[in-house]
């Protein structure tokens, strides 16, 4: 049993559910586009009732709006947070349709920890960012090992195209100002959130134990869009191509 398990009566996950979600929208106001648009997609080329895979889960965001939408679906959440996972075991306790894994996606081994050999969609966000090239093309190569002829993987993350300079500065500084206003307003940001973990009752010690795991922040690559297909293309994916994008982020879309 799991230190979220004996806990689960006494935190309200749905809570820290909705401040999650806050914070990551106070670095991305169209994340809800962004996952209504990888939920289309997931519909129009595996169907209503696909086995997903949620690749660095976090607090299960994926995982909940992909149940809302599709009740048959299902889903395994894999992550090594120990504070976030924390979250997604309390906020889907009971839920037959969710498993939760604890595993680093920098081990070759972790897909020997899922319960399936295969899935019809992996789907991730605003994750992989943290880690740089070579580790990342080596796991777009497992990740195209679990997915099923068919079956298709998306990444939704910052993706910056190096050769637009000036257009990156513009978008940066904009969007930062933005952030700085929402900040003024009362709004969490990253910081100021696990600081609020921290001092919780229930997450504290699985947020200390994350700082051991990551200190304050990775430091990964973030190559663009083109870059991301080309790797999946070579990995084993069919094709691969943006399917939405805003000023910052991209949701690119591999089919098997």
């Amino acid at each position: 049993m799991t230190d979220a398990d004996t806990t689960t009566t006494t935190a309200d996950w749905q809570a820290w559910q909705k401040s999650w979600d806050r914070q990551q929208e106070w670095y991305l106001p169209d994340r809800e586009e962004r996952f209504r648009i990888m939920l289309d997609m997931v519909e129009a080329l595996v169907g209503t009732a696909p086995r997903v895979l949620d690749l660095a889960c976090g607090t299960g965001s994926i995982t909940a709006r992909l149940l809302a939408r599709f009740p048959e679906a299902t889903s395994t959440g894999v992550d090594l947070d120990p504070a976030l996972l924390a979250i997604a075991e309390g906020t889907f306790a009971g839920d037959e349709r969710v498993g939760l894994v604890t595993a680093d996606l920098k081990d070759p081994d972790w897909p020997a920890k899922l319960p399936y050999d295969s899935y019809d969609a992996v789907l991730t966000a605003t994750a992989l960012h943290w880690l740089h090239r070579e580790p990342l093309a080596d796991l777009y190569g497992q990740v195209a090992g679990v997915v099923r002829d068919g079956g298709v993987f998306m990444n939704a993350d910052h993706m910056i195209d190096e050769t637009t300079p000036g257009i990156n500065a513009a978008e940066r500084a904009q969007r930062h100002a933005r952030m700085e206003q929402a900040r003024e307003s009362g709004v969490l940001g990253w910081t100021e959130w696990w600081q609020l973990a921290a001092k919780d009752p229930v997450l504290a010690e699985p947020t200390a134990r994350r700082y051991e795991i990551y200190g304050e922040h990775a430091d990964g690559d973030m190559p663009s869009a083109a870059w991301h297909a080309r790797v999946l293309r070579e990995k084993g994916f069919a094709e691969a191509r943006p399917v939405w994008c805003s000023p910052s982020d991209t949701l690119l879309l591999a089919l098997k």
